[in-house]
Parts: C-alpha cells; sequence; structure tokens
C-alpha cells in the first residue's frame, strides 16, 4: 500500500492560451448588445407585411397613398433653422434643438385623406433601434395615436402635408435618421434610407422643460451662440488675456464631438442627459486613460506635437481627433478648458471658461498646502511636494441637478485637465458651484476638490535637524484669490469669486469651513503669534528680457532694533507652481530701524537662458529674526510680458469678397529665434492656417499675408500666435466691428 503521508506530486499548469485575448463584452447580461455608437445604423426594411404573401404575393398597391418627396427644410434661411438657433452650423443636414417644434414637409402622390390613410413619421438612432428604450420614435400624426413626441398636420395644400413635430425635452442628442411610412391593408411601406433626410437634435437652453434651459437671453447668447472666447492667465496682479476661436459651428465640429462620446462607448441612451455627457466628456477630453481628443504636456518639449500656447482655437484640434482617431499633441489646463467649451456649446449646453488665480491642487483633502523650510528659512524643495497653480482654467456648464437638493442646479465645475482621478478615470464634475459655496462638499461629481482648489490653506512650516515641524505662519488668503470670466456681450473681464466663496473673514466663510470640516476636508486651525517684523515684496510689470529691481520692505513693527538673517531665492517656475531652476540666491543680514527698505537688482542675463514657457519668476524671501527667533517670509510672481504680434485685416469687409491678413512681428531680442510656428484663424471667416520660419534673426522682421474669403456678415476677431521653444505665448487679433472699419456686411 502506498504511503498515505507522502507529498502528492504536483500536476503540470495549463499551457498558456495563445491567440488574440477574447474581447470583453456585456453578453450574457443583456439580450442585445448596447447600442453605443450613433455612426452605426440599422437596414430598416421599406416593406414590412402584417401577414405573409400568398401564392401570387401581394397585389400592386397603387391604389394606397405613396410618398413622392421629403422636404426637411433644412436651409439657413428657412424657419426651422432659424427657430431653432442652428443657422450658423456648417451642414447642409437639419439642425434643431429637442423640445421645440420643428416643420417637415411631405409631397404625397395623391391629395391626403386623413379619414382614410395612415401615415407616421419614425425616427431612429444607433443600431438596434428599440421604442422602450428611446431609440425608435414613431410619430403619428393622427390624434387616435399617441407618441413621445407630440405632432399635428400644422398644414395641406394638394399633394402636400406639413406635419410639425415636438421632440421631447430629455431626448437622446444626436444625428437620427427619418423615415416616412404609410399604413396600407398588406404592411407598412416607408421611405428608403436617404442622407438628406438626417438631423441631428441637440439641447435646447431655450426651452423650459429642458434640464439645460438658461433663462437669462444675454448670458445663453454668450454662452451657447459666441463663437470667440477671452481666457484670462497671467497672475492675479498681473491679468493676462488670449483670444480663441471655439469655432462650435464650424464644418465637422459636430460630428467630431458626436464621435468623441462613440469613442467613449458611452450609451446611446444616456445621452440625453447632461449631467452623464458632461462627466463622461470631462474624462474623454483628455488621454489619461481612455485615447482622448489631447495629450496633456508640461515639460517644455513639444517636438512632436504643437506647442499648448501656440494654439488659436479648437477647430483644427477636434478636426484631427476625428480624423486620426488619434490624440492630439499637446495640451495644457486653458487648451483643455477651451475644448471643452466648444464641445458644450456645440451640443447645445450652456459653458463658459473660468480661471481661478492660485488654484491648489490638493490630492488629499485637507484643505493645506504645505511649504517646508529649513532652519536658516530656505524652502527645503526635497521635502516641499505640493504647489500652487498661478492660475487654472477649467469650465461651468449650465443645467438642473435633479440627483442633488433644491437650489444647487444652475452652473456646474466640470474640469477636463488630468489632475486626479475620479471613479477611476482622470475627470472632474460636475460640481454644483452653489455646493461649493456653501461648503457641501458631500454632493457629487468632486466638490470637495473643486472646494479644495479655492479654499486651501498656505502653510509654512520650519523643520529641524532632527525632522520636527514647526508652524511659522499661515496664509488664508492666498489660494482662490480671484476667480474670472467673460462679461456676457462684452470683452471685458468678469469677477465672479463671490459665487464660489464668501467674502474673507465673513461669519458665512467660517460657517462654511466648519461645514466643509464635517464631511473630513481638514485644515489648519492653529494661529502661529505674528512675527514683530513684517515684510512686503514689491509688484512689478517687467517685459520679457529687461533687467528690474525687486523692493524688500521690512516693517519693524518693535521698539528696538531687529536683526534679520535673510535668504533671497528667485526661481524659474511653470505656470502650474512646479519649480523649474534657481536663477538667484543670496543670503543678507539686515538690521531693522523701523521701516527699512532694500533693493535686489536682476539681471536679465541671470533668467533668460533658464525661462520654460509663459515666463514665470518667483521669488520668496525668508528671514530669521535674531532677537526673538521667529520666521519671516514673503512670496511673490512676477510675470514677464512678451512682445506682441500686430494683426491686420484689410478688404471690402463683405462675404464672399476677397479679404487679407497681415501677421508682422520683429524679434526684440539679441538673440535669433528657431523654429518659429504663426498660426492665424477667425471664427466664421478663416479656417486655421500656419506657416513655418526655420529663423528669425535678432533684430529682423517678418510679415505674413493671407488672403480669405469670409463666408458669414457679422462681427469677429482674427487671431494669430507666434510659438517657438525660446518664446511662447505671443499672440494678437484684430477686430472687424461696427468700431473698426464697419463688420462684414452680406452682399
Amino acid at each position: 500500500m502506498a504511503d498515505q503521508s507522502a507529498t502528492p506530486t504536483p500536476s503540470p499548469a495549463p499551457p498558456a492560451p495563445t491567440g488574440p485575448t477574447p474581447k470583453v463584452t456585456n453578453r450574457g447580461r443583456t439580450t442585445a448588445p448596447i447600442a453605443i455608437s450613433n455612426s452605426d445604423t440599422t437596414d430598416i426594411p421599406e416593406f414590412e407585411p402584417f401577414v405573409a404573401p400568398g401564392p401570387r404575393g401581394f397585389p400592386p398597391l397603387t391604389e394606397f397613398l405613396d410618398i413622392n418627396d421629403v422636404d426637411m427644410m433644412r436651409k439657413p434661411d428657412e424657419n426651422n433653422k432659424i427657430e431653432h438657433h442652428t443657422t450658423l452650423y456648417s451642414s447642409d443636414v437639419l439642425i434643431v434643438r429637442r423640445g421645440q417644434e420643428f416643420q417637415v414637409k411631405i409631397t404625397f402622390n395623391r391629395p391626403y385623406k386623413p379619414a382614410e390613410d395612415k401615415f407616421a413619421v419614425e425616427f431612429v438612432i444607433g443600431s438596434n433601434p428599440q421604442y422602450s428604450k428611446g431609440t425608435y420614435i414613431p410619430v403619428f400624426p393622427a390624434k387616435e395615436r399617441k407618441s413621445s413626441w407630440e405632432s399635428r398636420i400644422t398644414d395641406t395644400s394638394d399633394n402636400v402635408v406639413t406635419v410639425g413635430i415636438t421632440p421631447e425635452a430629455n431626448a437622446i442628442v444626436g444625428k437620427y435618421h427619418m423615415y416616412v411610412t404609410v399604413v396600407t391593408p398588406f404592411g407598412v411601406r416607408r421611405t428608403k434610407r436617404d442622407n438628406s433626410r438626417d438631423l441631428y437634435i441637440l439641447f435646447n437652453p431655450w426651452a423650459g422643460d429642458d434640464a439645460v434651459f438658461l433663462d437669462d437671453e444675454e448670458e445663453r447668447t454668450e454662452c451657447v451662440m459666441n463663437e470667440m472666447g477671452i481666457i484670462y492667465h497671467g497672475a492675479y496682479e498681473d491679468i493676462a488675456e488670449r483670444n480663441w476661436n471655439y469655432g462650435q459651428f464650424n464644418y465637422g465640429v459636430l460630428d467630431a464631438c458626436l464621435y468623441i462620446m462613440d469613442k467613449s462607448e458611452m450609451p446611446i441612451t444616456n445621452r440625453g442627459d447632461p449631467i452623464k455627457v458632461a462627466r463622461k466628456a470631462s474624462a474623454m477630453l483628455n488621454s489619461r486613460d481612455d485615447d482622448g481628443v489631447l495629450v496633456g504636456n508640461w515639460s517644455g518639449d513639444y517636438t512632436y506635437g504643437v506647442a499648448p500656447t501656440s494654439w488659436t482655437g479648437s477647430t483644427e484640434i477636434l478636426l484631427t481627433y476625428y480624423k486620426s482617431r488619434m490624440p492630439v499633441c499637446y495640451a495644457q489646463c486653458w487648451v483643455y478648458a477651451a475644448v471643452f467649451n466648444t464641445f458644450l456649446r456645440c451640443l447645445g449646453i450652456p459653458a463658459r471658461v473660468v480661471t481661478n488665480y492660485y488654484s491648489a491642487h490638493d490630492n488629499d483633502g485637507n484643505l493645506k498646502t504645505d511649504i517646508i523650510l529649513d532652519e536658516n528659512g530656505r524652502i527645503d524643495r526635497n521635502r516641499t511636494r505640493d504647489s500652487i497653480w498661478n492660475y487654472h482654467c477649467w469650465n461651468e456648464c449650465y443645467m438642473s441637478r435633479p440627483d442633488l437638493p433644491l437650489g444647487f442646479g444652475g452652473w456646474q465645475v466640470v474640469d477636463a485637465t488630468p489632475q486626479e482621478t475620479s471613479d477611476g478615470m482622470y475627470r472632474c464634475g460636475p460640481a454644483s458651484v452653489q455646493a461649493i459655496k456653501h461648503g457641501q462638499t458631500c454632493f457629487p461629481f468632486d466638490a470637495s476638490f473643486v472646494f479644495a482648489e479655492i479654499n486651501s490653506d498656505v502653510v509654512f512650516y520650519s523643520r529641524s535637524k532632527e525632522g520636527t515641524l514647526e508652524l511659522v505662519k499661515v496664509n488664508r488668503t492666498h489660494v482662490g484669490r480671484l476667480v474670472l470670466t467673460k462679461t456676457p456681450g462684452d470683452v471685458t473681464r468678469r469677477d465672479i469669486t463671490d459665487q464660489y466663496k464668501f467674502p474673507e473673514g465673513s461669519t458665512e466663510e467660517r460657517t462654511v469651513l466648519e461645514k466643509a470640516e464635517e464631511y473630513g476636508c481638514k485644515r489648519e486651525t492653529s494661529n502661529p503669534p505674528p512675527a514683530d517684523v513684517d515684510l512686503v515684496l514689491s509688484t512689478l510689470e517687467i517685459s520679457i528680457g529687461d533687467d528690474f529691481e525687486m523692493n524688500l520692505e521690512f516693517v519693524n513693527h518693535s521698539n528696538q532694533q531687529r536683526t534679520v538673517d535673510a535668504y533671497i531665492s528667485g526661481s524659474v517656475v511653470y505656470y502650474t507652481g512646479v519649480h523649474s531652476s534657481e536663477f538667484l540666491k543670496s543670503t543678507t543680514v539686515f538690521l531693522l530701524s523701523p521701516g527699512v527698505k532694500e533693493l535686489v537688482v536682476v539681471e536679465s542675463k541671470n533668467y533668460m537662458k533658464r525661462l520654460v514657457e509663459q515666463a514665470n519668476l518667483h521669488f520668496i524671501v525668508t528671514g530669521k529674526v535674531k532677537e526673538t527667533g521667529q520666521i519671516v517670509t514673503a512670496t511673490k510672481l512676477v510675470t514677464l510680458h512678451n512682445p506682441k504680434l500686430i494683426v491686420q485685416v484689410s478688404g471690402a469687409g463683405k462675404v464672399n469678397e476677397e479679404m487679407m491678413a497681415t501677421v508682422q512681428f520683429t524679434n526684440p531680442f539679441s538673440f535669433s529665434l528657431e523654429g518659429v510656428y504663426i498660426r492665424v484663424e477667425g471664427p466664421g471667416i478663416m479656417l486655421p492656417k500656419f506657416k513655418y520660419y526655420s529663423l528669425i534673426t535678432a533684430g529682423s522682421s517678418l510679415t505674413w499675408t493671407e488672403f480669405f474669403i469670409p463666408q458669414r456678415s457679422g462681427s469677429t476677431r482674427v487671431i494669430a500666435t507666434l510659438d517657438c521653444p525660446a518664446l511662447r505665448q505671443v499672440y494678437g487679433s484684430s477686430m472687424r466691428n461696427d468700431e473698426s472699419r464697419g463688420s462684414l456686411q452680406d452682399h
């Protein structure tokens, strides 16, 4: 008998499978695959019999009503597009908005007889259309047949019947195919598949029952219809702005936006919900985990793509993604926000780009940005991990929030810049602005993250040799200093900080912070005793390449002399607050009487070769007071101003007549600029164009003239950028309006 205690011999592992990995699907859970592509279609038969045909087949159906023609009334000057605010879309297809009636003319082979004839208009979207899913919608003009979409016969004339159709206010947004069917005793016959009878249905901020309804005509016009944007950047004390062509009406952009949802494999049935659409799109606008639209790059090396500072609008980005099916290189926060804005406005969701100055990137929810100083008062860069963005751009979109308590609808924050994951993907929002203001950080989606971006405290610690940290200073007002967006109907900026937070130090602000702490947002509650020496750094506006002086103002509040061992550091930083290189470091001992001022001279040669894009210099001065042991510290961000492009537009200023845009630039530096790209475009008048210059020598000038034929009347703007590795964020624009030689006119 075999020894029962012997260790059994393990069986060999089964061989590893070979061949392609099977595609994981949802089959087995549902009886039919979920429709996830708006571009997929289903063949619908032209004749569906009620019963099987007899031996001789069906008799001729000539005596019954037949369809000769269907007119979608899709021309820009016809009522459908005018009343639905879609005349600006460069498309031959009918584009309408849900919750609002549009009309279709049907020509029959004989006069329509309501008592005898029965017909319907059918709408289908996606593959496997189903009535129960809202992807197959039959519309019956006859009152005895009810349908989810309302319809009525508005006019009859000879053989022509005009039908008014009103899609539900929560209808799926996307591209539909339309058929007209006639009922005969033997079966249903319908029109052939014809692309000219397709139509797009969009969100409708003009319809009271739509979730995106915005009852403010000026705001609605700005946030849905305006193609020309202004995006704010720079620094809180030195605000800069750049123009952007959203181009939501340009040819192909609407199809590109629908493709983004197809690429995300978003179920067709979810595409009528603006909450789900905005959340899915915030993930799809970046490429981090889903091959989305834009590749983020903050390295300064853009060899294999377009530098973020070089883009002039969204059109080129979206069309490139749509055609190549590959992520587009490269983007930073304002590019993500601008392209996301185009997506939202194109589909009919009111949206605007918002800039938050001194925006905290809080990845642990503690509402603190920690700055670690060594025992001499210098920043310990190895241990200081947190950073504060000089500015950060995100989007707001307008919608109701039935998933939240009453009062938290309206503007919602959505952010496509990949910072942190949310539910496993790089996305953010929609987060209610009202919830953020009132500290309701428990509400979906990602309200706590956005709350931290505008409410974090900057906390300075001094680290001893033993590794212990001592609280030095808490700045509770630095982060979220200013929130800006464009003023509706104007080219000025609008301060909306009060929509995000109550005034600093107010009773309401303290209550909100206490509320946020109840939901787990921890902040620094200690207050170190104030030092009797204050330090203030001067505000400067400097052009790139200039030498300048930095004023250090020490204020001695004591009645005794103070000795301060000060360390002065100047660094080149990215706009995200990330340190690049240090160009100035100086240690000085100051003997302070009350009101002492000191000057530090900064020469351009010390920083020019170290500059990264957007040319930000960050100064931090820390000092240790010998008599008291206290540490004083102050920081200052200096944004260097770039030279400008000169853009001029000339010509008759009439639609379909040739005009000319001229871009001029002079290299103001003592060195040559290499690998220079210039881009130019204008909403409604000029598609994006670019030109490459291998070298612009020191002191030399260039002039680029581009001819174009405007296709649309009205005021507009031509914008241009210049970009090269040595010089970023150079731009200019030329306005065409009534104050500047007249707006573009129709013939």
